[in-house]
């Protein structure tokens, strides 16, 4: 799905980087959702990848249904992967609080005069 996604779509509103974190398949098999992580410079530009996979869900359906041949290819819902960004951004915050901590114990080590 990946690939059908960076590689055979060429849709100009696909701008940055779009990641597949996971896919839950019925157990029928008769649909998939899946969840995208978005990179883009900005929102508008999030929205507009997203719009454009949406709209090329059964272009990536074909691709997946080759790649699986199987009798069924489940129908595709996508859906923006808000837990991935929510992970960067406490990872964020914790790199921030190690800094800070580092930052406060340097500046609470006494000062070594040197002896002549």
């Amino acid at each position: 799905m990946s690939d059908a996604i960076a590689n055979h779509l060429n849709d100009p509103r696909i701008t940055g980087f779009v990641s597949v974190t996971r896919v839950e398949v019925m157990a029928d098999m008769r649909s998939a959702d899946v969840y995208l992580s978005i990179f883009a410079s900005n929102e508008a530009g999030k929205g507009k990848t997203f719009a454009a996979i949406t709209h090329a869900r059964t272009r990536i359906q074909s691709f997946l249904a080759e790649a699986l041949e199987s009798k069924f290819c489940p129908v595709l819902r996508f859906y923006v992967d808000e837990q991935f960004r929510k992970t960067l951004d406490v990872m964020r915050l914790i790199d921030e609080v190690s800094g800070e901590r580092r930052r406060n114990e340097q500046a609470e080590e006494p000062v070594q005069e040197e002896e002549s």
